[in-house]
């Protein structure tokens, strides 16, 4: 994965939390960040499954799958055991489309609510249930229109799941546009976004990939990859 799909990835975790999709709740103290997600690169044709949590001063999280089975365990050592963690955020695997099956994948992590535990430094426990949704947006049409220091970034509307994938609603609820370093969150009904004249200006001249991100409600997400050039 490249280092833009993996600032994408934090932004669109944040971006997830930004649009207001809060993890499911239960009795007692909760993650105030609990998420479980696809990304589904549709340029690449590959997908995986993404953790996104955050709690004040934890020595141990886990993870179990709606089957019991743990399926993710960190236990904090040393200064992390005595001081505790706070924000976490990792990948799976994210295996091409063309040798993994689609059905196999989804299998393996099925549409259902996903037990976050944590223990925190004090004693205390943390627990949620985020959802994971099969609800996987198609990954925006794009282009890019360059007029001197002017670059201008577009995208159609998604409206529903790539071909093939379950036939779920989908609801964008916005949009994330990418071009290393540059990013912006964008509600959905935006369409397309201007760089800053400043930022195009410090770009050496050549080809400058870019990536569009369409978020679903779920907290889904689907990259369309592009590029453009400047002089």
């Amino acid at each position: 994965m490249t280092r833009l799909t993996r600032v994408g990835c934090v932004l669109a975790a944040a971006g997830v939390a930004l649009f207001g999709l809060a993890p499911a709740k239960v009795r007692g103290a909760v993650f105030p960040i609990a998420q479980i997600f696809w990304e589904y690169n549709s340029t690449a044709n590959d997908l995986g499954v993404h953790v996104s949590l955050d709690a004040e001063d934890w020595k141990t999280v886990e993870i179990v799958h709606p089957n019991g089975q743990t399926i993710f365990r960190v236990n904090g050592g040393g200064g992390f055991g005595q001081l505790g963690m706070t924000e976490l955020f990792f990948e799976g695997a994210e295996p091409s489309l063309d040798e993994f099956p689609l059905e196999d994948l989804l299998a393996l992590f099925p549409e259902a609510k996903y037990t976050f535990i944590g223990v925190k430094v004090d004693g205390h426990r943390l627990q949620s249930r985020p959802m994971l949704s099969h609800a996987i947006p198609a990954g925006p049409v794009v282009d890019s229109h360059v007029d001197g220091d002017t670059v201008e970034i577009t995208w159609e509307e998604v409206t529903g799941p790539p071909d093939g994938f379950p036939d779920k609603p989908i609801v964008i609820v916005g949009y994330q546009v990418l071009v290393d370093p540059f990013q912006v969150t964008l509600p959905a009904t935006a369409r397309s976004v201007t760089l800053p004249v400043e930022f195009v200006r410090s770009l050496a001249s050549g080809d400058h990939p870019f990536e569009v991100l369409a978020i679903e409600a779920s907290g889904n997400q689907t990259i369309t990859e592009g590029s453009f050039s400047t002089h």
